[in-house]
């Protein structure tokens, strides 16, 4: 939970070093924006504009007002347009993204890649100065039993303890696996029993509002075990997808949670269209 100065929380978030250079470079950006952190966005919804050009997609999102990405690992999602990011290493690519005005600090990673090879995973982790390595989800069967659940639990847990002690943050996010169910209770909710709050922390997509997982109640009911979501707008009425500040959520409210649920970075996760109107609302909101 928040309580100090915007720039003190940043630096906590990010890291002193980069949050200097980004607050000096565009301090009048980050007065309204929520939390007072960047607008982010997750690359995925333009990884086809990725895999035909990196740079310039860089440049595209930075011109429709982002400050920060999170991007997908070129190893884990080679087959979705990043596998040609595996030609620069971590420091090449800090330096593009640098020179396209952005920060990234977090990534995506299957977690079988890192079942694999975390060690490769992390290294190229630190040499990106990421401070956050996210799973999508420990791809467990859609039917667990409790013994499923606790028994990819404990794999996570030693993943995010080796990940730890290289001063990196593991985070898992709630997709398919996620959103089961075991005699009756969700399994992410048992995920919050079972994982160790100290080396992992959780990444909420907004959207999953559709199965019934409401942003604002997750934060609130398990404060300080966030540290990222992945935003979007959403119209209860049509049920589809809309920029953020359009439909039926409310932003305030949620942001307002995401302070109780340690939410230390957000990013908007939409076609590029959607994402690209959301930003505008998001440089106005204050939290």
């Amino acid at each position: 939970m928040f309580n100090g100065s915007r720039r003190d929380f940043l630096k906590d978030a990010m890291g002193g070093a980069v949050v200097t250079g980004l607050l000096a470079a565009g301090a009048r950006e980050l007065r309204a924006n929520p939390l007072g952190l960047p607008i982010g966005c997750q690359t995925w919804p333009v990884r086809k504009m990725i895999a035909e050009n990196f740079v310039g997609t860089l440049h595209t999102l930075r011109k429709a007002g982002f400050q920060a990405i999170e991007l997908c690992s070129p190893v884990g999602y080679a087959d979705s347009g990043f596998a040609g990011l595996a030609k620069y290493s971590g420091a090449q690519m800090k330096t593009v993204i640098a020179d396209a005005g952005l920060i990234c600090i977090s990534s995506h990673f299957q977690i079988e890649e890192l079942r694999k090879n975390q060690e490769r995973a992390i290294a190229w982790a630190k040499e990106l100065g990421l401070t956050q390595m996210m799973v999508p989800s420990l791809d467990g069967p859609l039917h667990p039993t409790m013994d499923d659940v606790k028994r990819l639990a404990e794999e996570y847990n030693r993943i995010g303890e080796r990940a730890a002690r290289a001063g990196i943050q593991q985070g898992l996010h709630n997709e398919r696996f996620e959103c089961s169910t075991v005699d009756g209770q969700r399994t992410y909710d048992l995920l919050f029993k079972f994982l160790n709050p100290h080396w992992v922390k959780f990444q909420f997509q907004v959207s999953n509002i559709e199965f019934g997982f409401v942003a604002a109640d997750y934060f609130t009911r398990y404060p300080g075990r966030f540290i990222s979501m992945h935003a979007q707008g959403w119209n209860a009425k049509t049920r589809k997808i809309v920029p953020i500040g359009q439909g039926t959520l409310n932003w305030k409210k949620i942001f307002a949670a995401a302070k109780v649920g340690g939410i230390k970075n957000y990013f908007v996760e939409m076609n590029l269209p959607l994402m690209e109107a959301s930003v505008p609302y998001l440089r106005k909101l204050k939290v």
